[in-house]
């Protein structure tokens, strides 16, 4: 345990916080910056003389359950709650399972995308946030059960709706095997999650193919920077696969764009119009 560098940075975050960021009062004889250590100190559920000793570097080593009251007392994102911890002498134990919460600027992100397909997956290959040219290009994931939205489990176990196995995607094999090798890595970083353990039993019992890429014991993982839709009203969609990593939620960034004048292009335009509906062909 560093004391002093943990006095240090919880004086630090405390500071940088105003009293209105935490839904209280400023009041009129406020004389130091951010918050008051009893305001931590009542926000963090431990006693203001505890905290005040934890800045003045003269405290014990403080409980997991008080960390993790101080990082929501102080609004600490991932990185500096892991910082809180190893100041702390107690180095963070590893999370349960992947997040699956998306920050809001990512969310924003999406929808500023009207002319690209965007999703984002979670770790365990989960769709857990889209935008409506996405939804109009794949399928409505808001309107299938959350177990259908995990692409894994699609390519492998279905459902492949309208005979088209993983929305006619044209690299589904190259996809499975790519999804079967990082799942594996997904599953070493969160060992204890049960979500994790009954799809990789469900797809275990379910697929041939997955049980041989599994008993390979492979974690490469390659890139595909170009993908085929075949869709149902609009026919085959060829469009770039770019991936940006959200290194701190370990999750990713899947968008799909069109080259400018492409047929491609013009299909994307027309799905923004058709969106989730199905129209008559020919």
């Amino acid at each position: 345990m560093d004391r002093r560098e943990l006095a240090g940075f919880l004086r630090s975050r405390r500071e940088r916080i105003s009293p209105a960021d935490v839904g209280l009062p400023a009041g009129p004889r406020r004389r130091t910056p951010g918050l008051r250590r009893e305001e931590v100190a009542q926000l963090a559920y431990i006693s203001t003389e505890y905290y005040a000793r934890l800045e003045q570097g003269r405290a014990p080593r403080p409980s997991r359950e008080v960390l993790a009251g101080l990082a929501r007392a102080l609004r600490l994102s991932g990185p500096e709650r892991d910082h809180l911890h190893h100041l702390a002498g107690a180095p963070p134990a590893p999370r349960s399972g992947p997040s699956r919460e998306v920050r809001q600027s990512i969310l924003d992100l999406l929808h500023r995308l009207p002319q690209a397909a965007a999703t984002v997956l979670s770790a365990g290959f989960e769709v857990i946030a889209w935008n409506d040219l996405a939804a109009a290009l794949m399928e409505d994931f808001s309107a299938v059960p959350r177990r259908d939205r995990n692409l894994v489990r699609r390519v492998f176990l279905g459902p492949h709706r309208d005979g088209r196995r993983l929305y006619g995607l044209s690299d589904a094999d190259h996809f499975a095997t790519r999804a079967a090798r990082r799942l594996r890595a997904t599953v070493a970083r969160y060992p204890a999650d049960p979500e994790l353990a009954a799809l990789v039993g469900d797809l275990l019992a379910g697929s041939a193919r997955f049980r041989e890429l599994w008993d390979s014991h492979d974690v490469s993982d390659e890139p595909t920077l170009v993908k085929t839709f075949r869709h149902p009203v609009v026919g085959p969609i060829t469009v770039n696969c770019d991936v940006l990593d959200i290194t701190d939620r370990d999750q990713r960034v899947i968008i799909y764009t069109a080259e400018p004048g492409s047929p491609a292009e013009q299909s994307l335009r027309l799905l923004s119009v058709i969106g989730t509906q199905r129209m008559p062909v020919g």
